[in-house]
């Protein structure tokens, strides 16, 4: 009985079979409820209102393929990019961002109820890529390079701080966000203490530190 009130108004049989009452909820069973009214304290049986429900197509961006799965919602649930939940399917356990929701006639909006929704585009955050791209020590853009590096959605870049990734280090100089994130005043972040999570992160620009000088080739 997690989700079930402890007091629900419904009609009584007994003195008010066209008015609600007030009614303490017994016990739950078999799909009623058993209920006792609190003007007359009549005990009878009801069958709760439950919430109409749809389901919904859901595209998942993971590591640059896709796939697609279904979620079930009420269908009055506002559906917003940016929201997160739990996906749940038989192959993958997993949280996904909203992108972009795609109503009929291919409309796409920030914000829809679900029952008004054709497919919901999402990502993973979970586990995320996120680009670098390394500049060497010197400050030439000539030889700069790009690796990808694979980190919890929730893992923290920080301007200024040394990272290190198999045989790559770097100082991060500055970091990108994602064009669906919200709650960022900039696009670019590059003062130092600057911080931003993985799953939030579209580049992250940064400084060469390895010891031993490399090449491009």
């Amino acid at each position: 009985m997690n989700d079930i009130p402890e007091r629900i108004p419904t009609a009584c049989p007994s003195c008010s079979p066209d008015l609600e009452t007030v009614h303490e909820v017994l016990t739950e069973g078999g799909g009623t409820l058993t209920v006792r009214c609190s003007e007359c304290s009549h005990v009878h049986k009801v069958q709760p209102e439950r919430e109409r429900e749809v389901t919904l197509d859901v595209i998942v961006s993971q590591d640059g393929e896709s796939f697609s799965a279904n979620v079930t919602t009420p269908e009055d649930e506002p559906v917003e990019v940016g929201d997160e939940f739990i996906l749940e399917t038989e192959a993958v356990l997993s949280t996904v961002r909203v992108t972009s929701i795609e109503l009929e006639g291919h409309k796409r909006v920030e914000e829809a109820p679900a029952d008004e929704i054709q497919t919901v585009w999402t990502r993973e955050v979970d586990n995320v890529s996120v680009s670098v791209t390394i500049h060497p020590q010197d400050g030439s853009r000539d030889d700069s390079r790009s690796i990808t590096v694979h980190v919890p959605g929730d893992y923290e870049f920080e301007v200024g701080e040394i990272e290190e990734f198999g045989d790559d280090e770097f100082e991060i100089d500055a970091f990108v966000v994602r064009d669906t994130v919200q709650g960022y005043d900039r696009d670019r972040y590059e003062i130092e203490g600057d911080t931003v999570p993985a799953k939030d992160t579209k580049r992250v620009y940064a400084y060469d530190q390895t010891t031993s000088a490399w090449s491009a080739w």
